[in-house]
C-alpha cells in the first residue's frame, strides 16, 4: 500500500531540512495470537531520543489510543499526530506494508523507529521494537517482544 499525501506532511515534519527523500518500505508481520486486531503504532525518535513524528497508526478507535503508551507519552497523545495517516487495526498473523517517502537526511544519522502494539483485553507492548533508520539494518528481520513476530525496512 503506498500513502503519499498523509506521508509528505509526515515526511516534512520529520525532516531536519528537507532536500532529498527516497520510499521507504516498512513491514510488520504479527505472530498468531487469537483475539482482536492489534493496534499497532509507527513513530520515530532523534538521535537524542526526542520525539519527531508518527509515521503510521493501525487502529481507529482514539480510546485505545492510550494503550500505546510509550508513543502516548512521547507524542502528548495528540490527535493531530496521526490526522490522515491512520488504518484499521491489523488482525491475528496479518502483515503490514506500507510505503512512505523518508528525508534522507534521516537514513544513517542517529534516527530508530518504534512500535507499540495492543490487543483489546491483553497486554500493551510499548516500544515492542526498535530499530535503527539505517542502510546496515535493510533488510534485516527484528523480531518483537509481544505481538510482532518480525518488521523490516527496504529501501
Amino acid at each position: 500500500m503506498k500513502f503519499i499525501l498523509p506521508v509528505l506532511a509526515a515526511t516534512a515534519a520529520l525532516a531536519p531540512t528537507f532536500a532529498e527523500a527516497r520510499q521507504v518500505t516498512f513491514e510488520t508481520t504479527l505472530k498468531t495470537y487469537g483475539g482482536n486486531g492489534a493496534y499497532v503504532v509507527l513513530w520515530v525518535t532523534d538521535a537524542a531520543g526526542k520525539y519527531k513524528g508518527t509515521l503510521w497508526m493501525a487502529g481507529g478507535k482514539a480510546k485505545y489510543y492510550r494503550h500505546l503508551s510509550d508513543w502516548w507519552r512521547a507524542s502528548g497523545g495528540r490527535p493531530a499526530e496521526i490526522d490522515g495517516i491512520t488504518g484499521a487495526s491489523i488482525g491475528s498473523g496479518k502483515t503490514l506494508k506500507i510505503s512512505l517517502d523518508i528525508a534522507d537526511a534521516m537514513i544513517d544519522a542517529g534516527y530508530k523507529l518504534h512500535i507499540d502494539t495492543a490487543v483489546e483485553d491483553r497486554m500493551d507492548n510499548p516500544s515492542e521494537v526498535v530499530a535503527p533508520l539505517e542502510t546496515s539494518a535493510l533488510g534485516k528481520p527484528v523480531a518483537g517482544k509481544g505481538y510482532v513476530k518480525s518488521f523490516s525496512v527496504a529501501f
